[in-house]
């Protein structure tokens, strides 16, 4: 199992927002390059970055900020979320060298543009459900739909959909744990490789989500956990590897 440090951006620095408020958000440095920097030197294998402006405007705001750090990484697996809602965005951070491109809320309202992602870019596309109560959430989160984030993944299943991010947006940020049971249950769901999201918090969360990654957990992203010190990324990937 990955652990995935999370660089979120906002307005050009990196942020921690408390379940997704735009307007609570703490702020732990104004150069993504060199926090991208921490993360390597402590031996992450993939990175988690979101264009948090991106998400609610629906375009890439901190597309720069993004390209930088794949340009100063070119071997590091970097996933990127916030904004993308055309082929063209894809193709634009794919030549940046970019290796995943998440898709939220556009595979929510038109799941047919996760086909056509994944035809134009197969490897490449990475489905984004966030959900609370177990109900996708869309929209930077601002809108909570009536449909269940286990039947969307199915939908997704014949797609050719690299992984799917699945967050709990009611602990996103709030150092509560992760919610394993609601992790397991969307794992189980598909054949799609879930990566955890939301609430991890200490060596207890990814101990929990080890125990369980046989039933398709491929990783877990973490946040604020590791800027706040509660999480140690490099000891919590040394044991998710040794166990």
């Amino acid at each position: 199992m990955l652990i995935i440090p999370a660089i979120d951006l906002k307005d050009g620095a990196c942020v921690r927002l408390r379940q997704g408020l735009m307007d609570d958000s703490t702020v732990y440095g104004d150069d993504p390059v060199q926090m991208a920097s921490r993360w390597v030197e402590a031996g992450c294998r993939r990175l988690h970055l979101v264009d948090l402006n991106g998400a609610f405007d629906g375009k890439p705001i901190n597309g720069e900020a993004v390209t930088a750090i794949a340009k100063a990484y070119p071997d590091l697996p970097i996933q990127i979320g916030g904004g993308i809602r055309n082929l063209e965005t894809i193709e634009h951070y794919i030549n940046a060298g970019v290796n995943y491109l998440i898709i939220g809320t556009k595979a929510v309202k038109e799941p047919e543009f996760v086909s056509e992602a994944c035809k134009a870019f197969p490897g490449h596309i990475i489905v984004g459900l966030d959900a609370k109560d177990g109900l996708v959430a869309t929209d930077g989160w601002a809108e909570v739909s009536d449909i269940k984030a286990t039947e969307l993944a199915k939908r997704f299943e014949q797609d050719g959909v690299e992984s799917i991010v699945y967050t709990d947006i009611s602990r996103d940020g709030m150092m509560q744990g992760v919610n394993v049971e609601q992790t397991v249950t969307m794992a189980q769901a598909s054949s799609i490789p879930v990566i955890a999201s939301g609430g991890v918090t200490n060596m207890d969360d990814i101990k929990a989500l080890q125990a369980v990654a046989g039933e398709g957990i491929l990783g877990a992203i973490t946040g604020r956990a590791i800027y706040e010190g509660t999480l140690d990324v490099a000891a919590a990937q040394t044991y998710c590897d040794q166990t």
